[in-house]
């Protein structure tokens, strides 16, 4: 079975993928076992499991303002740390695969493909895109710009006039699956809809509001995706 050394072994998406059964042999490491702020640790996990592919899922999520309370916690988490794997990744030729997001869009003209131009809209982006830079420097690389959420939906609140690709943590984890060898740039997520019409599925939604703080077109071109999972 291939090995993939997974960081963030202990977050949200990891336990869903932690729930499929496939022929690879995932290695989950929290923070304690892999420091990706360590470029030490990370070679002692490297080199003591000896993965074909690295899976870099840690890093500082949400909320989303303490991109703006805590830059540097920011940048050392979703930046430094990222170029510092990608740095062993690319030492002993290792695989990497890095988990971006949507938000590294502009968000005002929707249907955005993996080419098209970008300027993130919050500090999350932006540290994400840091992190993008140093891995699109190693050709052996994949990067996802995810859009996802875990199950059920969060907030008791969703809004009707922002449009994505929301697609609930379990979902994702099997399209991972089959992208796994692929390398580029590519977009996952769900069907492009208002965040109101795909969280209404779920009981916890009580409430549909509208927003002018946010931009309203943040969903993704996911043609990319449908032709890789058509072959």
């Amino acid at each position: 079975m291939v090995k993939i050394l997974v960081t963030g072994g202990d977050g949200r998406f990891a336990q869903e993928l932690k729930k499929i059964s496939s022929r690879y042999n995932f290695i989950f490491r929290n923070k304690k076992k892999l420091d990706i702020l360590s470029i030490k640790s990370i070679k002692k996990e490297v080199n003591k499991f000896k993965p074909k592919i690295l899976l870099h899922l840690a890093g500082l999520s949400r909320p989303m303002n303490i991109h703006d309370k805590k830059i540097s916690k920011s940048i050392d988490l979703n930046i430094i740390g990222t170029a510092n794997l990608v740095k062993v990744c690319s030492e002993k030729k290792i695989k990497i695969i890095f988990f971006s997001t949507s938000y590294v869009y502009p968000g005002t003209k929707g249907n955005y493909k993996e080419n098209d131009s970008l300027l993130p809209w919050n500090n999350y982006g932006w540290s994400k895109l840091g992190a993008e830079s140093s891995v699109q420097m190693y050709k052996n690389s994949l990067i996802i710009r995810a859009c996802m959420t875990e199950e059920p939906f969060a907030h008791k609140f969703a809004f009707t006039n922002v449009k994505s690709n929301f697609i609930f943590h379990n979902q994702f984890a099997h399209l991972l699956i089959k992208v796994i060898n692929k390398k580029g740039i590519i977009n996952i997520g769900g069907k492009s809809q208002t965040i109101y019409n795909f969280a209404k599925k779920t009981k916890n939604v009580k409430k549909k509001i509208s927003t002018g703080e946010l931009p309203l077109k943040m969903d993704m071109n996911l043609n990319k995706l449908k032709k890789f999972l058509n072959k």
